[in-house]
């Protein structure tokens, strides 16, 4: 045996966690981010670690390259091959805009230019038969042009091609034979049907566009990492985080980038309901605090919601672009520690959402950075201790940080102190957005729920946001929270998802057709893993869900079904469970309505071993050996004294009352005056409010 390794990348810093299943021995390595070439970071923090690769038995990346290129539209130039007459889907998009009174929207911008757009004469029906053949000699010549454009990757979707992908398959074909001929191999080819067999000729067509966009850049990226790996003696597989919680080999991800465009956040979630299931709690809020954005995600009875439709770059103005594929549902907001604190147009105060991230990074690191930000307010308020950061392996400097702010406090003729509490009051103000957005508008009480924070910045957002929607508990890992994300990746099981669009109403004279459905569903999954993981079915575990609605409807839900055969007995409770889903989301049922299946949704797991977190020995310590000093902070408008805790220190199952810090290399806790923390025998920090 030897150790797991978990690479994630953030805004600021990139993080590798390693554990050994055999001896339990757990390391954990932060090293700086380099945006410009991302790679260089991630080899660096491997080469800071000091392990010996040839005993690593397994590397698991999560990178936030799909994302990135997408919003800051940094990717290949790519040719789209449709249906004749559905040229403009990409243009026309959908006209049931979200706010058809909003006089600011933006239509979004597609991803490929008019001119490369190209039609072919051919026609699937609806029901899935050919009305017009594929034209090859229209192919040949659209690739041939796309060829004398200079076009680095090619997309096709054809109309219905979810139903019958007959004539992309024959497309591909022809299209991987020009370009032989031409001595173009290096030039990607996506098929719209690979990525996803859902219905929405718009969104299936955008979706395997952006797959195409970022697929040569992400192939780059993962094949350099490959290499520089491989030559430092590792002869392990490599896997890379998916959006949907599961992961999957480079080679599949090479193929199709678009399944992890939420790669990295997504291991966050899955560390935390491994703490959850830990500390015995069913329904807790995920806070994700980074060094440029704060994520959110609701996890109730332990269960993650998975979701098919996802936007990115969706805001007030914008629809943003849909992407057909499964992703944990999470909110993401530009805030975290690295997060610009400016002044608007009308003189007010706001933070993010743009960051100063790893480079320069924040005024108080020292490397050139000028402009103000969460982590300088933190530092000039004695929050955050300036001769610890990373243990005392990077050196912060008050006095930039106070000339950054100084703009700020010059601006509204008030103290640096004053000013630096109104931008950590404003962070602390649009983290609690985020949980707002994932709970209290969707129906749900956050005051139901436990907080679990992680991330650098997420302990120092957490005890603001329990006192502002009154949750009750808030959980630290054990885990340093700083690492976190990366340790969640070490969790994560080899997961694959085929959803297949096909309409049925629910019945028992459809039992059949349900059955026949979801075998077809699973025998993808089966190939998927064999072909694309080498892995035996043996090992596989399916599992069945549907997006079902009310006949008539345009929107579904989604519900679990049973694996396995459905009879003809299992069609009430099928359809009841349904009315639960519906009722829970849409607050009414229609009892006497019929119910329709749209998708058949089937998600294949094959489980790999978890990390243990084990009881910490107790120690003979008392809570005055965890003190390492006091130290004078400005809170609510005035400077208080507060201890500041060693947290490793800390002994087990004793109550601290706050106000109160806590430090760790890799992060720091605030407990406020009214709250109480213990730290349990796993080493779990757990706060209570009042």
């Amino acid at each position: 045996m030897g150790y797991r390794l978990g690479v994630d990348i953030g805004g600021a810093f990139t993080d590798l966690v390693g554990y050994d299943d055999e001896t339990g021995d757990f390391i954990w390595v932060k090293g700086e981010t380099t945006p410009f070439e991302p790679s260089i970071g991630v080899l660096s923090t491997v080469k800071k670690s000091r392990l010996d690769m040839s005993k690593v038995i397994m590397v698991i990346h999560g990178q936030t390259l799909v994302i990135n290129s997408i919003i800051t539209r940094d990717g290949a130039k790519v040719g789209l091959l449709t249906t004749w007459g559905h040229r403009d889907i990409l243009e026309l998009q959908r006209a049931n805009r979200r706010d058809m009174y909003n006089f600011r929207y933006k239509k979004p911008k597609p991803f490929v230019l008019r001119y490369l757009s190209l039609e072919i004469d051919e026609r699937i029906a609806g029901d899935g038969k050919v009305l017009k053949a594929l034209n090859a000699e229209e192919v040949k010549r659209a690739v041939n042009k796309f060829l004398k454009e200079g076009v680095e990757s090619i997309c096709v979707s054809f109309l219905n091609s979810y139903i019958n992908p007959e004539h992309e398959i024959e497309a591909g074909k022809i299209i991987r034979e020009v370009l032989r001929e031409n001595d173009r191999e290096d030039i990607s080819i996506t098929l719209a049907h690979e990525i996803t067999r859902e219905w929405g000729e718009y969104e299936r067509t955008n979706t395997a566009v952006l797959n195409a966009f970022v697929k040569p850049k992400l192939a780059h990226y993962l094949s350099v990492l490959e290499k520089e790996i491989r030559g430092m003696g590792y002869k392990g597989p490599f896997f890379s985080m998916l959006s949907n919680g599961g992961m999957a080999s480079f080679d599949f991800v090479k193929e199709f980038p678009i399944y992890s465009i939420e790669s990295g956040p997504i291991a966050g979630v899955i560390g935390g309901i491994a703490i959850a299931e830990l500390m015995k709690e069913k329904n807790v809020i995920i806070l994700d605090g980074g060094s440029t954005t704060t994520k959110a995600s609701l996890v109730e009875d332990l269960t993650p919601k998975v979701h098919s439709e996802y936007y990115v770059g969706r805001d007030k103005f914008n629809p943003g672009y849909p992407v057909k594929v499964p992703v944990i549902e999470i909110e993401e907001v530009g805030n975290g520690g690295t997060s610009i604190a400016w002044i608007d147009e009308v003189g007010n105060l706001r933070v993010g959402p743009k960051a100063m991230g790893a480079d320069p990074g924040p005024a108080c690191y020292g490397k050139g950075g000028q402009e103000p930000t969460v982590t300088d307010a933190y530092v000039i308020n004695g929050l955050i201790n300036p001769e610890y950061l990373l243990g005392g392996e990077m050196k912060i400097y008050k006095r930039l940080a106070v000339k950054a702010v100084k703009k700020i406090a010059d601006y509204y003729n008030i103290s640096v102190e004053e000013a630096a509490e109104g931008i950590v009051k404003i962070a602390n103000e649009n983290a609690a957005n985020a949980i707002r957005i994932i709970s209290v508008q969707k129906g749900y009480d956050p005051r139901e729920f436990s907080l679990i924070a992680h991330g650098g910045s997420g302990p120092m957002f957490a005890p603001f946001i329990a006192e502002d929607l009154e949750i009750k508990k808030i959980i630290i890992p054990t885990i340093p929270p700083g690492v976190f994300s990366a340790w969640g990746m070490l969790l994560t099981d080899i997961r694959h998802d085929v959803i297949a669009t096909n309409v049925v109403k629910v019945g028992a004279e459809t039992v059949n057709i349900i059955n026949k459905t979801y075998s077809e569903v699973d025998s993808s999954l089966t190939r998927i893993f064999e072909e694309e993981e080498n892995l035996s079915a043996d090992d596989l575990v399916i599992f069945h869900y549907a997006d079902m609605r009310y006949k008539g409807q345009e929107h579904t839900v989604k519900v679990p079904i049973k694996t396995g055969a459905i009879k003809e007995e299992d069609i009430p409770d099928i359809i009841e469970k349904f009315h639960v889903y519906h009722e829970r989301a849409y607050s009414f049922r229609l009892q006497d309505s019929p119910v329709e299946i749209v998708n058949f949704h089937g998600v294949g797991v094959v489980k790999v071993k978890r990390p243990v977190i084990r009881e910490i020995e107790k120690e003979n310590v008392s809570v005055e050996d965890a003190i390492r000093e006091y130290r004078d902070v400005f809170i609510h408008g005035d400077y208080s004294t507060m201890p500041v805790f060693d947290r490793r220190k800390i002994p087990t199952e004793t109550k601290i009352k706050g106000p109160a810090i806590l430090e760790d290399p890799t992060s720091t806790v605030l407990v406020l005056e009214n709250q109480e923390l213990v730290k349990d025998k796993y080493g779990n920090i757990v706060i209570y409010r009042g």
